[in-house]
């Protein structure tokens, strides 16, 4: 999306490292050509929106609504075309963005007769930010989308080495869980790295309660009736 610019769409479920994956992506663009833009204040009123966004852009925020409009278009042009650097929008939260925002965000990033692109634009949220898009209301913005991807759960292979990399990172060279308490927390977790990375931490806590040395699966069920996920 960075080379081809336009827009894209990221879904997933709650905790399934959604932000993550985007701030590693951000954290990976030149800043010598992207200017990283980042919202998650999703809630604000079209005024507001376009208010933050011209002051992230650069520009200076205006109290009426064309003004904005017509100062987040030149910051945009300005950065692609003098700068030579590509705007880079992304909209975290984006399921609570409300229709007006919606439908403005098309017009808003239309340069030349919507013959070019001139900024990246990332939707990121929940499943139903999909849902909301197919309304035949959305179907312009929805057309636009070079991107349209959906997080899934971790699978459990996935999981054991998420668990691994963090004990690793830890700095933790002996086995921590025996294979019934990383079953148990990979079956609880449903593939959630929000969810396991919790039940890792409860069940070390749990652990270290009754000084076991090594996490057991009854500390495991122990761990996510404390999470209440039982």
């Amino acid at each position: 999306m960075a080379k081809t610019k336009g827009f894209g769409l990221l879904t997933g479920g709650p905790g399934r490292g959604k932000t993550t994956a985007v701030r590693n992506w951000a954290a990976a663009l030149n800043p010598s050509l992207y200017k990283v833009v980042y919202s998650c204040l999703s809630t604000l009123t079209v005024s507001d929106f376009y208010r933050s966004l011209v002051e992230s852009l650069g520009g200076q925020p205006s109290f009426r609504k064309p003004d904005n409009f017509r100062s987040i278009q030149e910051e945009v042009s300005r950065l692609c075309l003098e700068k030579k650097k590509t705007p880079v929008i992304i909209i975290d939260e984006a399921n609570y963005i409300g229709n007006a925002i919606l439908n403005d965000l098309k017009l808003l990033f239309n340069f030349e007769m919507d013959s070019r692109d001139r900024a990246v634009v990332l939707l990121c949220g929940l499943g139903q930010l999909n849902n909301t898009l197919r309304l035949s209301v959305h179907e312009p913005l929805r057309q636009r989308l070079l991107m349209n991807f959906h997080m899934e759960g971790m699978t459990k292979e996935e999981g054991r080495t998420f668990i691994q990399a963090k004990l690793d990172g830890a700095g933790c060279s002996h086995a921590v869980f025996d294979e019934g308490a990383t079953e148990a927390i990979l079956n609880a977790s449903d593939g959630t790295p929000r969810v396991l990375n919790r039940l890792c931490c409860q069940s070390l806590l749990c652990a270290d309660a009754k000084k076991l040395d090594l996490v057991d699966a009854d500390t495991v069920m122990q761990a996510i009736n404390d999470c209440e996920l039982g």
